[in-house]
């Protein structure tokens, strides 16, 4: 066997291992949608990808094996496409959580999420009446609100210590009002209404005690949902970037390697130009 084909053979090989934190990826992204993040579509492109990789890599690898020139294209082709693919993922991926972060809030360790301060198509999407009931029951079920609760030596924590307690962008938008309603803490998630109630909040009139209720229909949740995706998917586009770009070095290292055999299939020898080869010598030994 060539060495180039050891050396395609290698890079099918890498590309196999490559395709793993794709999936892993993907795998990662569905575990939260189904306990965190609640958006159970977009972990599919990622997870699809990652098992093309796989099943091409172990084509091309058979191909470089038992030297089959159709497997070798096969692989090209479609690594090609998926290389593309996956580019316009990650792309796609960022333009739609480019916009939206929490705001900072004085004497506060939490930040508080508003939905105008997100737009494009994940926002339309998270925020469509139809789409954010399956949304706010998943995040309902996920009990993440009922997980806040924090005892020190048997006391309930104080309204001080929650205010500069660390929350996660759903527990800060899902399981308290808006800071800027003046809601009075009584615990993690039972709230009175304070004299500071500012009704140019929408969500200050949705807000519940009712533990099944709380903030799950305010825009402050949906903002902590996407603020939420934002994070995973950031996340998950940095190791799909540094993939990609080993991706796209093994590849055109593949490709020269197969033209490489190709020109050694024409019995042509490496580095030899097409002109010397269209005008042999006449003398052979």
């Amino acid at each position: 066997m060539r060495t180039s084909n050891h050396l395609i053979g290698a890079l099918n090989f890498l590309t196999f291992l490559l395709s793993i934190p794709i999936l892993g990826g993907g795998i990662w992204l569905s575990n939260r949608a189904n306990n965190t993040d609640c958006l159970k579509f977009l972990q599919w492109p990622l997870i699809i990808i990652g098992i093309s990789i796989m099943v091409i890599s172990l084509a091309g690898f058979a191909g470089a094996c038992y030297r089959n020139t159709f497997l070798m294209r096969l692989y090209l082709v479609a690594m090609f496409i998926i290389i593309a693919v996956l580019i316009g993922f990650i792309i796609f991926a960022y333009v739609v959580t480019d916009k939206g972060s929490g705001r900072r809030v004085m004497n506060h360790g939490y930040l508080d999420y508003y939905l105008q301060d997100y737009s494009g198509w994940l926002e339309e999407r998270v925020a469509s009446n139809s789409y954010w009931g399956k949304i706010s029951s998943c995040v309902r079920d996920s009990k993440t609100c009922r997980k806040m609760a924090r005892n020190f030596n048997g006391v309930p924590e104080t309204a001080d210590m929650f205010y500069l307690r660390t929350l996660t962008s759903l527990q800060s938008g899902c399981c308290k009002p808006p800071t800027d309603c003046g809601y009075t803490y009584m615990n993690e998630t039972m709230w009175n209404v304070g004299n500071g109630v500012m009704t140019a909040n929408q969500d200050c009139t949705k807000w519940s005690n009712d533990q099944e209720q709380l903030c799950y229909a305010c825009d402050s949740c949906k903002a902590g949902v996407l603020a939420s995706v934002r994070k995973s998917w950031r996340k998950v586009s940095v190791i799909n970037i540094i993939v990609m770009i080993i991706l796209v070095i093994v590849y055109i290292i593949a490709y020269a390697a197969y033209r490489n055999n190709r020109k050694m299939d024409n019995d042509e020898p490496y580095g030899e130009a097409r002109m010397t080869k269209s005008q042999p010598s006449h003398f052979h030994l």
